[in-house]
């Protein structure tokens, strides 16, 4: 489990992953296996009994990639919305993806009222394969493709993660390319400042910068949030939590 905030949590679907995004400790060592449906179930058991709270909105999006979990992430999914389990309703819970092309359209067809969060983090491909090793593999054309078919099948709205890198992918341009690149998808833009991990050199933005993408975004017509930070001051973000355990484990 990555974090709990109020009656959200965010779990994680494997232990390390194998996709190798440049700005994300998760990959750092690779992918050690995936978990088991009441592995990530348990993630959820134990934040209720730790914080006497009942969850009531799940975030498939800590360590790993969920989509190269699939069969064990949709028997996950049965067990959290099953009335006779914790009985989450599927509109509370959002899987995350770096767009695995075919699995986002496969779980498209399976007509679930989940909410699909697709890492993007870049407006074109060139920018995306400096951050995402995924895209050496699936176009971005292809996976918008996969995505406006998810809404299609499920009439949800597509969440885009976007992280900030100072430097790499916060400039006006980007902003504006982005924009277009998103016209007409029924979506939401998630701003996320990088956070900083100790193996890469990657930077946040200043406040300023974060401001004014948001802002030129929503002078484009693409409604975008910034995400508050949590987790920053104990190394929180994907994977780091993991990392610094192992590491002190195997001192």
């Amino acid at each position: 489990m990555r974090y709990h905030h109020g009656n959200s949590v965010c779990i994680s679907s494997q232990a390390g992953c194998r996709m190798g995004c440049r700005f994300c400790a998760s990959t750092i060592g690779g992918l050690t296996r995936s978990l088991l449906p009441s592995e990530m179930l348990d993630q959820i058991y134990q934040i209720q009994k730790i914080s006497g709270e009942r969850v009531s909105n799940v975030v498939v999006m800590g360590t790993g990639e969920p989509l190269d979990n699939y069969e064990n992430l949709l028997r996950f999914l049965q067990l959290l919305t099953d009335e006779h389990g914790l009985h989450i309703s599927q509109r509370n819970v959002t899987v995350s993806t770096c767009g695995i092309v075919g699995k986002i359209r496969a779980l498209a067809d399976e007509k679930l009222q989940i909410t699909l969060a697709l890492s993007l983090h870049a407006s074109n491909q060139e920018k995306r394969r400096q951050l995402m090793p995924v895209a050496n593999k699936y176009e971005l054309s292809d996976v918008l493709d996969a995505c406006r078919y998810y809404f299609r099948q499920t009439g949800r709205r597509i969440t885009f993660e976007y992280s900030l890198v100072g430097g790499v992918n916060d400039t006006d341009q980007d902003a504006k390319e982005l924009a277009g690149l998103l016209a007409g998808l029924n979506c939401h833009v998630n701003l996320i400042p990088v956070n900083p991990i100790r193996e890469r050199d990657y930077v946040q933005p200043n406040r300023g910068v974060v401001l004014a993408f948001q802002k030129k975004l929503e002078q484009y017509g693409i409604n975008a949030t910034i995400r508050r930070e949590m987790g920053r001051d104990i190394a929180g973000a994907c994977g780091q939590l993991r990392k610094s355990f192992i590491e002190t484990k195997n001192v």
